[in-house]
């Protein structure tokens, strides 16, 4: 008896035990915190920077642009492992690399990717009070490396995302990013702001005595499991500000969020810090509901035309400037959804849902005898999709794979498009969008344009060459939500669709469609601005005054100017507003981006290790040759400005409104052209241009490797398709593409 009582009390002290050890692993106690690293202490040469600069005059001599501002590069959208999404990215079931902080992104904006400029944005819902400190000192370091010089190699810029996501079109905002200026103490906000949730959708969860237990058995079932649950312990740790506390008066190391671009401008406005917020992702289907459009952020509070000047026309999440005309779903003046049907070179989704579900019927009905209507089981399929809050359409098809939806949700006639893409949020479309009467305060959309990467691996401006697709870009996105590691995706293909629960909840964006969507991450593009020299306060100032513009990813040179002799210099440079009532005349230059040659030049091998050189910049290095790539045309875009704030937008873009065609010489291309139409139409009209490289293999180009029924018809559903997804680690998926730059637009106004 007594050897009974004591092997119980042994196996009650051994659980105990047990669960306390998980109990603790369920705090993260056992995990490595992540941190922001210091950067290599290093400077380029400054015969490197000297020779970037001589370069570059020397073809804009031969372009006739003469006393030039410099044409500086960079990358305003970069995230470390202190983003919570980035961190996933490091896990071995994502084939991770380990941790990359922010350090990382200061050396390979400045080692690898040769870059003038760049900005770090983490997600401000991810940012810890710890790790805001962090982040400061770090880029303050990065920073000051070459702060001494007269003409530094590298401004690094302080930042954060403000990641907001809708459950519906009416409650989405979408995606900014804040750039400061400075990053002295007394002129930086204490904290990021963070996007609050709208009411009903969760944000983070309170893992109360059973979750962190559950969340201890994971660490220890997970390779790195520890680390993982230490990250996601130290973000829900955080707790809110309270409400109605002024800036300054909040404790230090509160979670300051809000709901809408309004309460982020008035926060903003009370730190009283230049600031400028870049929206981006807007027409990116992942996190966007069908339907949404940012008509709706036209107005006097949603918009603050002073701080939000710039808008992210293309990153490694896609291309976001073209308007069409569908929509993924239709709805109503009452905010009732219909599913649209199919038209040229589109298929909505929630319609493919249906052909899917019809066929299944049709195959169950035959097997087993039964008179079944099949033709409304499609139609109440199409229902239920389009009726699906959260963009969690999918999740009505029980048992869908990735490959049923085939090419439905894609844009398959523009150019390297976001998934699932939405035209209500093009740039294009924002452009048209005029004063809604209903708004009387509202000032339009005057964006300038840049472009940048939305790289998570913090690999600032990975545009640079066409190489290491699962590094370079975030196609690993989709490893973190495989279908086969989705327990809610796990239920047996059926017959009929099922309704998505009104208030139900999702996980997180990445296990929505994530096979599908990780063919379409491509290597990022740049910002570029036209500066009066390399100091970090004249390029703010260049993107406050929008003389900005973006690339999908080599460095393109492009001036577009409106001629006119009563301006400075005889010309207004792109993103200016002026008012005429004559016949605009527009001159444009271009010349193409280098050819890079392989490897990584001495530059950057003098400094960094050969394993710090192939962990960092995986071999790879900008490195250009003295031959650029030809620019093959020139094309104009015109946009007039809607009157009334019903006035569809379809007529009002022409997109190309004229081509310029280009010898594709290696000095570049140039023209000039005007517009006899302007003083007649009556309308206010914004002009940019589009310069563009010859064809060159680009990773990702063709996502779905679609295959349609004919090549006369490219417009049908594909066939068969074979996309970047789930391919072999060494397959790049390259595909022939034409890169481009995009210039920020001229505004001309009918004057009086």
């Amino acid at each position: 008896m007594k050897i009974a009582v004591g092997a119980i009390a042994f196996l009650l002290l051994l659980g105990s035990i047990t669960l306390f050890v998980i109990y603790t692993a369920g705090g993260g106690e056992f995990g490595t915190p992540v941190s922001a690293g210091e950067p290599t202490d290093r400077t380029l040469p400054a015969a490197e920077v000297a020779a970037r600069d001589s370069r570059q005059s020397t073809t804009a001599a031969r372009l006739e642009v003469f006393q030039p501002k410099q044409i500086l590069f960079g990358d305003l959208h970069v995230h470390s492992s202190f983003s919570a999404d980035a961190f996933q990215l490091t896990l071995p079931t994502a084939g991770g690399e380990g941790v990359h902080p922010v350090a990382d992104a200061c050396d390979f904006a400045r080692f690898c990717a040769n870059l003038d400029f760049w900005s770090i944005n983490d997600h401000a819902n991810s940012i810890t009070a710890r790790r805001w400190r962090e982040t400061v000192d770090t880029i303050r370091q990065c920073n000051e490396i070459s702060a001494g010089s007269a003409d530094p190699d590298l401004v690094s810029f302080l930042g954060w995302e403000w990641t907001q996501m809708g459950s519906t079109p009416d409650n989405h905002y979408g995606h900014k990013n804040v750039i400061l200026r400075d990053l002295a103490e007394d002129a930086i906000p204490a904290r990021p702001i963070a996007a609050a949730p709208p009411p009903g959708v969760l944000s983070t969860f309170n893992t109360g005595q059973t979750g962190r237990l559950t969340l201890g058995l994971g660490a220890f079932a997970l390779e790195r499991g520890h680390d993982m649950i230490r990250q996601l312990n130290e973000i829900m740790s955080m707790e809110r500000c309270p409400l109605g506390v002024p800036v300054r008066d909040l404790p230090l190391d509160c979670s300051e969020a809000v709901a809408t671009p309004a309460e982020l401008f008035a926060k903003l406005d009370d730190w009283g810090h230049a600031a400028t917020v870049i929206p981006h992702g807007t027409v990116w289907g992942m996190y966007t509901p069908p339907g949404s459009s940012w008509a709706k952020q036209l107005d006097s509070e949603q918009h603050d035309p002073d701080r939000q000047r710039l808008v992210e026309v293309y990153s490694g999440h896609g291309n976001a400037e073209e308007y069409r005309p569908w929509v993924a779903a239709a709805i109503a003046a009452d905010g009732t959804r219909r599913c649209p049907e199919p038209g040229p070179g589109y298929t909505p989704s929630c319609w493919r849902a249906g052909e899917i579900i019809r066929d299944r019927c049709l195959s169950a009905a035959e097997d087993a005898g039964d008179d079944v209507d099949c033709d409304a089981r499609a139609a109440e399929a199409r229902r239920n999709f389009v009726s699906a809050d959260r963009n969690a359409g999918p999740w009505t098809i029980p048992g869908l794979l990735p490959g049923d939806l085939q090419g439905a949700g894609q844009c398959l006639d523009c150019f390297q498009p976001a998934f699932n893409y939405r035209p209500l949020g093009s740039v294009q479309h924002m452009l048209a969008l005029g004063r809604p009467g209903q708004s009387p305060g509202a000032r339009r959309f005057r964006f300038g344009l840049v472009a940048s990467s939305d790289n998570h691996t913090a690999r600032a401006g990975t545009g640079y060459k066409e190489v290491a697709r699962r590094e370079m870009t975030d196609a690993r996105m989709g490893e973190i939500g495989r279908t086969d590691l989705v327990l809610a995706h796990r239920r047996p293909s059926a017959p009929r669709s099922e309704p998505f629960p009104p208030g139900s909840t999702t996980p997180s964006v990445a296990f929505l469609e994530s096979e599908r969507s990780g063919s379409f991450f491509l290597t990022g593009g740049l910002a570029a601005v036209h500066s009066r020299s390399r100091d970090r306060g004249e390029i703010f100032d260049a993107l406050e005054r929008r003389e900005t513009y973006g690339t999908s990813g080599p460095r393109i040179l492009l001036w577009f100017d409106l001629l006119d002799p009563n301006a400075p210099g005889g010309a207004w440079p792109m993103g200016s507003e002026v008012q005429s009532t004559g016949i605009p005349t527009f001159r444009v230059r271009a010349a193409g981006s280098f050819e890079q040659k392989p490897g990584c030049p001495a530059s950057t091998t003098d400094v960094l290790t050969p394993d710090r050189v192939a962990s960092l910049c995986l071999g790879e290095c900008y490195f250009p040759s003295d031959r650029r790539r030809p620019i093959t045309r020139i094309e104009v875009i015109r946009i007039r400005t809607q009157q009334e704030a019903g006035e569809d937008v379809a007529s009002l873009i022409e997109d190309p409104w004229k081509t310029l065609s280009c010898l594709g010489e290696p000095d570049g291309c140039q023209a000039i052209f005007s517009d006899p139409d302007f003083p007649r139409t009556g309308r206010d009209t914004s002009y940019y241009v589009r310069a563009i490289e010859a064809a060159s293999p680009v990773v990702d180009a063709d996502p779905l490797g679609c295959s349609r029924r004919t090549e006369a018809e490219p417009d049908a559903q594909c066939r068969e398709l074979d996309p970047c997804f789930g391919r072999e680690a060494d397959d790049d998926c390259l595909a022939p593409s034409e890169q481009r730059a995009w210039s920020s637009p001229i505004f001309v106004d009918v004057a009086g």
